[in-house]
């Protein structure tokens, strides 16, 4: 059997590693403009697709039939096709239901914002509908918009339906979470990056949060209900959850010059199946030189912004290992250009045992000295913590047991 996704740009579409997990069927990419659309609908061989931006409505007109609950929504992302008939279902609808379910965070009776006007935005509308919230929905030149939304600072969730902060364009967030005290959840429909900013933000402020990963992997199960026409059990859903989260996330590794990052690093992209990345090595390729070369002719704070620079692109990017470089948690503001897409794991290691041959800082400042400055940015960074004491696979098994932990 045939089954596939189609859209217009596909190129970082999880869904076939999704459906590889759901069945290990055959799953395509379809990539197509609007005048192709009714050829692959009607002419090239397949049993099932998936639809997504910006055929959910397009699609149709080609159809022979559509089910209520996808005609009510006006978009589709679901065909089915049983000797040439082609049926229309929306799984989207299940997977938001689903993701605020899995969230825990309460919709009924409260006042959610919705974020964005566009597809999205009227299936999550329809879900917090059936489920009995007050919501409002916040578009760029709506009667509710970006420009008054003082007049909704009561608000008790956020749902962001919105691009903004997705990859590669991280780091944005469509508002600021400090204009709603009474705000008790956000849910962003965004799953790359694992954190978007937003996210970030109601992460730092302690409130309740959630990516749009566990509704990807809902619908998809869904969908491959009606695929297959047989019925699997939602354990199903928490299981890829789990596997797409291991494949995507990174693994960084913060902690002294000399620790152990690389070698532990290397040894752990290699159990893991991930790319290993040496923050420092990116460095130095990028600027053209080594690293005491750009302090002794650039000076730290040049330094420094190279490192910005380097981890802000390495943060962005999934499944990575990544071994930064010592001082980088002296920068506020890297944490959140790891924490994006990562797992943090401090490696700690006696300062007398740390080496200091070409390592500016070291040389200049002694390791013990160092480290204890630094001890509370460490730990303000990490996820986890292990002691780098033994050998090289006893500490990578330490690691292992750290990221199951956190």
């Amino acid at each position: 059997m045939k089954f596939g996704l189609l859209g217009r740009k596909l190129g970082h579409s999880y869904s076939p590693m999704i459906f590889r997990l759901m069945g290990g069927y055959e799953y395509l990419l379809h990539e197509r403009e609007p005048d192709g659309i009714e050829a692959l609908l009607r002419n090239e061989p397949f049993d099932g697709l998936n639809v997504t931006i910006p055929y959910k409505k397009d699609v149709i007109p080609y159809l022979d039939e559509v089910d209520e609950l996808a005609r009510r929504l006006g978009s589709v992302n679901t065909v089915v096709k049983r000797n040439g008939h082609l049926a229309g279902h929306n799984s989207d609808y299940f997977g938001f239901s689903s993701m605020v379910e899995k969230s825990g965070i309460s919709v009924s009776g409260k006042k959610v914002l919705v974020l964005g006007s566009g597809g999205a935005s009227v299936t999550v509308v329809a879900v917090l509908q059936d489920m009995g919230a007050n919501f409002i929905v916040i578009s760029r030149s709506g009667e509710n918009n970006y420009e008054n939304l003082h007049l909704h600072a009561d608000a008790a969730v956020i749902v962001n339906t919105t691009p903004v902060g997705m990859y590669p364009n991280t780091g944005n967030a469509p508002l600021d979470l400090t204009r709603f005290p009474r705000l008790e959840g956000v849910l962003d429909l965004i799953y790359n990056p694992a954190r978007t900013q937003l996210l970030l933000d109601a992460e730092k402020m302690g409130i309740p949060a959630m990516n749009g990963l566990w509704m990807l992997t809902a619908q998809a199960k869904k969908s491959a209900e009606w695929f297959m026409d047989t019925r699997l059990p939602d354990s199903l859903i928490g299981e890829i959850h789990a596997s797409l989260r291991a494949e995507m996330e990174n693994i960084a590794l913060i902690g002294m010059a000399g620790c152990g990052k690389s070698t532990i690093g290397k040894l752990l992209a290699e159990k893991t199946g991930k790319t290993f990345v040496d923050a420092d090595e990116e460095i130095e390729t990028l600027a053209g030189k080594s690293i005491p070369e750009i302090f002794a002719e650039d000076g730290e704070e040049v330094f420094r912004d190279w490192e910005t620079k380097v981890l802000a692109e390495l943060g962005k990017k999934s499944g990575l290992v990544i071994a930064t470089g010592g001082g980088c948690v002296t920068r506020e503001r890297n944490y959140p250009l790891l924490h994006q897409n990562s797992r943090i794991v401090w490696i700690q290691r006696d300062a007398a045992l740390l080496p200091t041959e070409g390592r500016p800082l070291s040389q200049k400042t002694p390791p013990a000295v160092l480290y204890e400055q630094r001890k509370p940015m460490y730990a303000a960074f990490a996820d986890a913590a292990i002691v780098s004491d033994g050998t090289k696979e006893e500490c990578l098994a330490k690691v292992m047991k750290a990221l199951e932990g956190i």
